[in-house]
């Protein structure tokens, strides 16, 4: 049977990633390519994007891997909101689109909320003073009804320091974004609407996971307490998983 290639601009659009970046993966030897011709064009067997693709925790890995890097990488545009504006846009389409295949009452709006609360502090908090790339990675992972953010920012820590200067690492600061009511300049002022984001998850048929710099907290439906400790690894900016639980 004959395996069906595809260009590798084709490959990149469909994985959600800039050519350089499936350039690099090769490189890697972390997703190869298929070389033909007497210029060695690269080209990816479908198979092997299929699956990829079809892979659910791909995207989720995908923004991992974005906030890990040292430098970054580009993303493809339909999962990269580099303005407030596209993300918006983007928010407002994923409402209507889950408002057509869930039936749960309220649910829909509330995700989008805290959503909308994440993506926001991303844009608020690093308006003027993104350290490498601007905007935020947001993609819906249908199958395990999760929604993706990630952001490549100055962190909790870096931006609470403003207004809260004594704090001394990423595990205190996120603690305070999720507890206290902090008061400082605009755009310093952060933490308050995680307050929000607590208050819907605790009470409501939600989970969320979020990471800042080495800190990550956990947390879900009935249980108000924050469960935060450090992570093994270290990310830029922010990275955050919001689940609507398959079992309501």
């Amino acid at each position: 049977m004959t395996t069906k290639l595809i260009k590798i601009g084709d490959a990149a659009q469909l994985l959600g990633v800039s050519i350089d970046t499936l350039r690099r993966w090769d490189k890697a030897s972390t997703f190869s390519s298929v070389r033909t011709g007497t210029q060695g064009h690269r080209f990816y067997r479908f198979s092997d994007v299929e699956f990829k693709l079809n892979s659910s925790t791909n995207h989720r890995n995908l923004a991992l891997e974005w906030v890990q890097s040292p430098n970054g990488f580009t993303l493809n545009p339909q999962i990269h909101c580099e303005t407030r504006d596209v993300f918006q846009s983007r928010l407002e389409t994923l409402q209507y689109q889950l408002g057509r295949t869930m039936p749960i009452d309220g649910i829909v709006s509330l995700a989008i909320a805290v959503t909308g609360e994440i993506g926001n502090n991303s844009y608020d908090h690093n308006l003027g003073n993104w350290p490498d790339m601007m905007g935020i990675f947001f993609y819906y992972d249908e199958k395990n009804k999760s929604i993706i953010l990630a952001d490549r920012g100055q962190g909790v820590l870096s931006t609470l320091r403003h207004a809260r200067p004594e704090l001394k690492n990423s595990v205190e600061a996120l603690t305070v974004a999720f507890t206290e009511t902090v008061s400082g300049r605009q755009p310093e002022v952060r933490g308050n609407g995680l307050k929000f984001v607590r208050s819907v998850i605790s009470d409501n048929p939600l989970s969320l996971d979020f990471q800042t710099g080495n800190a990550f907290l956990h947390m879900k439906q009935h249980n108000n307490n924050l469960f935060i400790q450090e992570a093994n690894t270290t990310i830029k900016g922010c990275f955050a998983t919001i689940k609507i639980e398959k079992n309501q």
